[in-house]
Parts: structure tokens; C-alpha cells; sequence
């Protein structure tokens, strides 16, 4: 269902976000994630005006992972940021996600190692998405998801308790996954 229509507005600012995964021919995997912030109209910032239409920030971040989620290798480029020559420096921090796993308290781990000055507040954000972003990468490649269902000797999908809709004791897990459903302990 989509939202609702909105009451007479505006456009100020608008914020994409997109991750794109590659698998590699040597059996890793590329995330190549970018946030991107355009005002609609001329802002004026302490280091110069910038007219509408034009990237207050352009923030590329690159992770190349395992199949066990674990970053083997990261960097991070800024293309276009409020303060040249200051806030594009900041790249090389973002080695410390190396060794990290996406799915092993990725994102208070990431807080430790690059939150407020040890980082750029958009790259450490931006880096927040990756986890649920390599789990789709996955899905169906790297996890068996399909048939997980009917497969006697599939493991637990991975998915199961990661979400409302996927709760085990919710209806979709006893429709969809009825070997792995937990009845509902009545309160």
C-alpha cells in the first residue's frame, strides 16, 4: 500500500542511497554503496555556495567480503563534500572495517571504530546499510533460501526471527516454513 498523499509541499533535499553487490570471479563479493545529498535550491555554506542540483555530498564506499560476511578488504572515495580538502581525507580510516563481520555486531562495532571524529558521519552511516544489503546479495547464491522449506536436511533459513514477518512463531514462518514454526505461547 503506498503512503498516503501528502499535504501541499515543497522539495528542499533529497537523499539517495544505493548498493550495488558483485559477486567476483574469485569467489568474493563487492558492495559498492553511495549516499548522495542534492538540495533543491542554492544553499550557502561556510566554504562557498553551492547552486541547486549539485552534490553536497557524493560518498562512495567499497567492502569486498567472504561467503561468512567477514570484510576482506574496504575503501572510501568523496567526490563531492561540504569541506574540500578536509572531509575527502578521511578515506583511508575506512581500512578499519577489514576483518569486521556484517553479521556479528557489524554495527556497534563500527561505532566503536569510526563514530564522530574517527570518521565521516555520512561514510559511518552509509556503512550501516551493509549488512541487510549483503544478506539480499546472498539470498538464493550464497544461502539457500528456496527450498528450505521442503528440504529435510536444510538448515534453519537465516532469515527466521529476523523480522516481524518472520518471526517463528508468527504466520508466515507456519505457512512458509512450518518445520522451523514455534507455536505461540499464549499470554
Amino acid at each position: 500500500m503506498p503512503l498516503s498523499s501528502p499535504a501541499p509541499r515543497q522539495l528542499r533535499h533529497t537523499r539517495a542511497i544505493t548498493v550495488e553487490a558483485y559477486a567476483r570471479d574469485d569467489g568474493l563479493w563487492d558492495l559498492d554503496a553511495r549516499i548522495r545529498d542534492i538540495k533543491a535550491q542554492d544553499i550557502v555554506l561556510a566554504s562557498g555556495k553551492r547552486p541547486a542540483g549539485t552534490a553536497v555530498h557524493d560518498l562512495s564506499l567499497r567492502i569486498t567480503i567472504n561467503r561468512d560476511l567477514e570484510i576482506v578488504d574496504a575503501e572510501a572515495a568523496s567526490d563531492s563534500v561540504p569541506y574540500p580538502g578536509y572531509c575527502d581525507t578521511i578515506g583511508p580510516a575506512y581500512k578499519k572495517l577489514i576483518g569486521m563481520s556484517l553479521a556479528k555486531h557489524f554495527r556497534l562495532h563500527l561505532k566503536d571504530r569510526l563514530s564522530g571524529v574517527l570518521g565521516c558521519t555520512h561514510l559511518t552511516e552509509l556503512a550501516q546499510v551493509l549488512p541487510t544489503a549483503a544478506i539480499q546479495a546472498f539470498a538464493d547464491d550464497e544461502f539457500e533460501t528456496r527450498n528450505a522449506a521442503n528440504d529435510g536436511d536444510a538448515a534453519r533459513p537465516y532469515e527466521i526471527d529476523r523480522c516481524h514477518a518472520l518471526r517463528a512463531d508468527g504466520p508466515a514462518v507456519a505457512q512458509y516454513y512450518p518445520r522451523w514454526a514455534i507455536k505461540a505461547v499464549p499470554g
